[in-house]
């Protein structure tokens, strides 16, 4: 593998590849298009919708680059082939600096959509930041998710044309969303993490209270996004709610202390309250 000159950024294909690996990028860019889609959805329009789009990689790109930086002895303690660090495909200093690349892109590309928008999606970038770095060891790990993805709906309302805060129910789904991706995400690696040392909330509570703890959180994600909004609930949200139901049930009755259904719940239902708040987006503000 060829580096730059300076030993920090990769410049092979094999090197660019190794480096997009790195970078989280499905739920990166399973974040960017929701967060897009809403944004349309919300009447951000094109130009404010792409610029919501670049900004939300971006952080995305910087939060993801710093988790394996951060995690690079750990997951190499722990044989982590999936990890290009870990697997000795990349330095962990290119993947600091591609961090902190994308990171100084995201500043400008959020103050876009205006300073107040701009700086609480800069705040949720820095949450995403401070788990990485401490937060994920700790009892409070799921706050800084919380946070992320709260400012999300925060950050697509407080730009053009609205300029508002979210309404409650929107903030408040978009936090439970994230907690519920913090245990779904945490889920399969307690066992790995307690092994080397990370005890963050999940891992003290422990591999069976998670399984059926996530496609909960998520469900009441939906809960909010259905009963938050005034007026009455349409047959479309009745639909999704009693499938998301029907599916958080299921998954967590499953038996089976390995079961890949609970995870797998907890997805379809975080599909479920996504595609409820898309719907609602244009009352949102």
């Amino acid at each position: 593998m060829s580096l730059h000159p300076s030993g920090a950024l990769p410049r092979t294909a094999y090197g660019l590849s190794a480096l997009l690996r790195s970078c989280h990028p499905e739920p990166a860019l399973a974040v960017t298009v929701f967060v897009s889609a809403l944004a349309v959805a919300a009447g951000r329009g094109a130009a404010g919708s792409a610029a919501v789009a670049a900004a939300v990689l971006a952080g995305q790109l910087s939060v993801g680059w710093c988790n394996d930086a951060a995690d690079a002895r750990r997951d190499t303690a722990r044989g982590r082939r999936d990890k290009p660090v870990a697997a000795g495909e990349l330095p962990p200093r290119a993947v600091a600096v591609a961090a902190g690349t994308a990171l100084g892109l995201c500043v400008p590309l959020s103050l876009l959509s205006g300073a107040a928008a701009g700086a609480v999606h800069l705040g949720g970038v820095a949450a995403g930041w401070a788990y990485n770095l401490r937060l994920k060891r700790t009892v409070l790990s799921p706050l800084p998710y919380a946070v992320g993805f709260a400012s999300l709906p925060a950050f697509v309302t407080l730009g053009p044309p609205s300029q508002t805060w979210p309404a409650w129910w929107a903030t408040t789904a978009g936090a439970l969303l994230g907690v519920g991706a913090h245990l779904v995400n945490v889920l399969p690696d307690i066992d790995d993490d307690l092994a080397t040392g990370v005890r963050g909330l999940p891992q003290r509570l422990g591999r069976p209270v998670c399984r059926r703890l996530a496609p909960a959180v998520m469900l009441t994600a939906v809960a909010a996004v259905v009963a938050g909004p005034p007026g009455p609930v349409g047959l479309m949200d009745r639909v999704l709610a009693a499938a998301a139901g029907i599916v958080a049930v299921a998954g967590s009755a499953l038996p089976g202390e390995v079961s890949r259904w609970p995870f797998r719940a907890s997805i379809a239902v975080a599909g479920l309250a996504v595609a409820l708040l898309l719907l609602r987006g244009a009352g949102m503000g």
